[in-house]
């Protein structure tokens, strides 16, 4: 799948691995991220582009507009893993 703008992505590496970010523009290598609160639309994170994952969804362009409307677009993902989490701790 080829990254657009508003791709929903996973960071597979460094300080933010396994977070999940919003596409603000990709390039041939490398892409500019944002997840709404520390890396905000404004100060976008460059990313190498083997260091993400992508995922099926991509936001439409009113999820992109704010910082909050970022947040809570990304917030289903974050919650999604957390419950996934706590699933597999409770198996054990």
């Amino acid at each position: 799948m080829d990254l657009v703008t508003g791709s929903v992505v996973r960071a597979l590496s460094g300080r933010d691995k396994g977070g999940f970010f919003a596409v603000i523009s990709a390039g041939e290598r490398e892409v500019m991220l944002c997840d709404g609160k520390r890396r905000t639309l404004e100060r976008p994170k460059r990313k190498n582009i083997i260091h993400v994952a992508p995922t099926q969804t991509v936001l439409d362009e009113r999820q992109m507009t704010t910082n909050a409307a970022v947040r809570k677009a990304l917030s289903t993902f974050i919650h999604r893993e957390e419950f996934a989490c706590q699933n597999r701790t409770s198996l054990k």
